[in-house]
């Protein structure tokens, strides 16, 4: 017996298979995971509703694509850019004098692997690096759009100029300014390029460990003289080994940590609880044998929606 498929049952089989990649494609527009997943539940919406005219002119993943992209757009219509406290202004040099944590201000998230598309984390730099997200949230939305396509997506510009209703030569236009202001603001590929992986993780275990006894000089041997450390929500962040040393040596005095690995927007990180309780989520930048960036989102929340407990 012929089971015939109902329109929904097709609609589940045909589009499933996306999802995780639309939520990668809407976190690289918006910054934010909650409002990347708000933004794919809208697109299933959509396409859903449209179900029934679509004629298949273009595969089912440019659809899906174009519904996402421009539920995106509209979404940046009417919201702020997301931003790390270095895209606020100059660092700070005083770690007992932090500016007022700011809640209000619309924080770059970082994305937890396991949420991400494989093909993304895949591609490292070109996917989903924390350096380039902060980096796209500074391009216009057309100009962030149309980069992400054509260079992350690898559409072609007449794909581009077809979803986003503009002629292939203002893509082109459009593309061009947006490579030459993101290289302004995201670093070069060699200066990010990681370790093998054997050095990497001993890099890794030797700064964890460090980190959790307070090791100020051990942990003044893992960072790059040109550090940096940011902690959203909190404006304040701190460039250069010696300003960021003064830092932890300050915060992490007379304080019970632990680090838990996991890994975010392709790149490795921590889980760090505070006297048991979960505090933040650490996403660090390798550069070579050493440490280049650690972004602490201090956000207890974060911990959770990593998959890690609320306490240990």
């Amino acid at each position: 017996m012929t089971v015939i498929e109902q329109p929904h049952d097709e609609f589940v089989r045909l589009t499933g298979p996306f999802r995780r990649e639309l939520l990668t494609h809407c976190y690289r527009m918006l910054g934010s995971v909650q409002d990347a997943e708000d933004l794919v539940q809208e697109t299933y919406l959509r396409a859903w509703r449209s179900y029934q005219d679509f004629e298949g002119r273009a595969s089912m993943r440019t659809w899906l694509y174009r519904i996402a992209t421009n539920a995106c757009l509209n979404a940046l219509r009417h919201g702020s850019r997301r931003v790390l406290p270095a895209g606020l202004g100059g660092p700070s040099t005083d770690p007992n004098a932090l500016d007022p944590r700011d809640p209000e201000i619309p924080w770059l998230e970082p994305i937890a692997d396991e949420q991400a598309d494989p093909a993304a984390i895949v591609a490292g730099r070109a996917g989903l690096r924390l350096a380039l997200i902060a980096a796209l949230q500074h391009l216009p939305a057309q100009q962030r759009t149309v980069l992400i396509l054509r260079d992350v997506l690898a559409w072609s510009a007449e794909e581009t100029a077809d979803a986003l209703g503009l002629t292939a030569t203002a893509v082109n236009s459009t593309l061009q300014r947006a490579r030459a202001r993101l290289d302004r603001l995201e670093p070069a590929a060699d200066e990010i390029a990681e370790p093998a992986e054997p050095e990497r993780r001993d890099l890794l275990d030797r700064y964890a460990d460090a980190f959790e006894r307070a090791d100020i000089d051990a942990l003044a041997r893992l960072l790059t003289e040109d550090a940096v450390w940011e902690m959203p929500p909190n404006p304040s962040w701190f460039a250069g080994r010696d300003s960021v040393l003064r830092l932890l040596e300050a915060r992490l005095r007379g304080a019970r940590t632990r680090l838990v690995p996991v890994r975010a927007n392709g790149q490795p990180g921590f889980a760090m609880y505070k006297d048991g309780e979960a505090f933040a989520i650490q996403v660090v930048t390798l550069r070579g044998q050493a440490i280049a960036a650690v972004t602490a989102f201090h956000d207890s929340a974060l911990v959770e929606r990593f998959g890690l407990p609320a306490r240990l």
